[in-house]
């Protein structure tokens, strides 16, 4: 692994469509940002844990309605700076749209869910988030910490985002866009916490 991603540290820049190319026959995940190839690291348990419990507590909640959650495996396609990323959890409501006949690349998420890790948090809430805002289909972004009990909420009203901070177990972290609620107790139910 470590070749590879020295490999793709020197490698010059890649048009989108060599990147999709080159990704669909690869072992590990890669994300594409400003026509480099940025190698996916693995999730420790923490994180694991947490996007496991948030996609089970969406899932149930969003059956039987005209949504569809999916976790970790698909990638999203920013436009028009195009960007390709493995959100930890995704929703989608109404018809999934695809880039092409492979769906492994949505078009238009409605929510978006990060789990933060120390390695990620800067560039996910930030760098990340604005190319996410290009999605004209998404209203809600999350950022989940994983150490401590931290959920940020953005939620896109017409023009403007407004953003939530959660703190406490007993918070209940609401998405309109998709009519779930969910507690933060159930999202932290198995990690071990830094917090009051």
């Amino acid at each position: 692994m470590a070749a590879l991603m020295s490999t793709l540290t020197a490698q010059t820049y890649l048009t989108p469509e060599e990147y999709l190319a080159w990704e669909r026959k690869q072992p590990f995940k890669n994300e594409y940002h400003n026509g480099q190839i940025i190698a996916m690291s693995g999730a420790n348990r923490w994180h694991n844990c947490i996007t496991v419990d948030i996609a089970v507590q969406l899932s149930n909640q969003l059956m039987g309605k005209e949504c569809e959650v999916y976790i970790s495996q698909m990638r999203v396609r920013t436009s028009p700076e195009v960007s390709y990323f493995y959100p930890d959890v995704i929703v989608v409501r109404g018809e999934p749209r695809f880039e092409d006949d492979t769906f492994d690349t949505l078009l238009n998420p409605i929510v978006v869910i990060e789990v933060l890790s120390p390695s990620t948090a800067a560039f996910d809430s930030g760098e990340k988030f604005e190319h996410y805002k290009q999605l004209a289909s998404l209203q809600e972004y999350i950022l989940i910490s994983q150490g401590s009990v931290r959920v940020e909420h953005y939620s896109r009203q017409e023009t403007q985002w407004n953003h939530d901070t959660f703190q406490r177990l007993e918070d209940v972290l609401s998405l309109a866009s998709i009519e779930c609620e969910v507690p933060l107790r159930a999202i932290y139910r198995r990690v071990m916490l830094n917090a009051s």
